[in-house]
């Protein structure tokens, strides 16, 4: 264990990253960074995290700010529970804590939308606490150096990765320990091409030694994808207006804002309403991708009738409210133009 310790330790002094949240203890920061990246590739995040710690310098900032305007911020990083549960967390945080963050493991569960992986993150980077933590890298990592078949979202193997991870966690050091093995599975020990032939760890590499490196880690199978089908309708009440309406149902992009949608249960329902529909303009279709659902997007444009239920917004104003990136990319490709001036 001291020796894999030790490897860990050199290797990321030669090639960690430079990184803003590693630069600091501030357990705002630090959780703001955890939260963002969720999902969210460190290159794409970077510019997120800047733009909510310029927006909100504090928890307190953060927590007074309006939904929307947190929404607004997010747009582009998609998986938009996220963003709300990152606005409600702050709430709690002043409100039951005055604005400081709990400084024990447990009591950091406590915390809306914090999980074990959140919790150990901001205890070891915040508060030198030895936490290990697990995520996608480490799992790889650990599921590698110990040749284990368990899948990792499995009950038992999240039991036995976690005993493995606290075993081989360098207590005297667990913040620069927990960055060092994230930071080897993300730039070294990768889910394809691994640098298995300069590795510092390769003697303690079980799945190495067995030539099984490629098969780990092992995930259960998802759920199945359901597919749908939307067509979002283009509507002017009068000159230089377009239609909104706020999703507020228990869906996705909850609290977003769209164009009408009509939804259908088929692509062939789907292209048949299209046929027979004098739109004036009919966009390309956009298929967008969640994690168990796959959209299949058409975007036309309809007359308006007295019955159109929804907010009136000057076009201009369109990039105010906070949007699906399935909007976001037809406004990219298209252009305010194809409204009718």
């Amino acid at each position: 264990m001291k020796q894999i310790q030790h490897e860990l330790g050199n290797w990321y002094a030669a090639h960690k990253r430079a990184l803003p949240w590693r630069e600091t203890k501030n357990p705002y920061f630090i959780w703001l960074s955890e939260i963002i990246l969720q999902q969210t590739r460190v290159d794409q995040g970077m510019a997120y995290y800047f733009k909510f710690i310029e927006a909100f310098p504090s928890v307190f900032d953060l927590a007074k700010a309006d939904e929307q305007v947190v929404l607004n911020l997010w747009q582009g990083l998609g998986y938009y529970s996220r963003a709300r549960n990152l606005h409600r967390t702050a709430k709690q945080i002043v409100d039951e804590f005055e604005g400081q963050f709990p400084e024990s493991y447990d009591g950091l569960l406590k915390l809306k939308g914090v999980g074990p992986y959140t919790a150990s993150a901001i205890a070891s980077f915040a508060f030198d606490l030895p936490h290990a933590v697990l995520d996608g890298n480490v799992f790889r990592v650990l599921s590698r150096l110990h040749n284990w078949h368990e899948p990792i979202n499995s009950t038992q193997g999240k039991k036995d990765f976690e005993k493995f991870s606290n075993e081989l966690l360098d207590k005297k050091n667990p913040a620069t320990f927990n960055q060092a093995i994230m930071e080897f599975g993300a730039l070294h020990c990768k889910p394809t091409q691994p640098l298995c032939h300069e590795c510092p760890l390769d003697i303690y590499c079980s799945a190495n030694s067995e030539k099984t490196v490629g098969q780990l880690p092992i995930k259960l199978k998802k759920q199945g994808v359901r597919k749908r089908y939307f067509v979002f309708e283009l509507i002017q009440p009068k000159k230089g207006v377009i239609l909104l309406q706020k999703r507020n149902e228990k869906d996705i992009w909850q609290h977003l804002y769209q164009f009408p949608l009509k939804e259908f249960s088929s692509q062939e329902e789907k292209e048949l309403y299209l046929s027979n529909n004098n739109s004036r303009f009919l966009s390309k279709e956009y298929k967008h991708i969640l994690s168990h659902q796959h959209l299949f997007c058409h975007f036309i444009a309809v007359n308006s009738s007295e019955k159109d239920s929804g907010e009136h917004v000057q076009i201009q104003d369109l990039d105010q409210y906070p949007i699906p990136r399935a909007i976001d990319r037809f406004l990219d490709d298209y252009g305010l133009d194809i409204f009718r001036s």
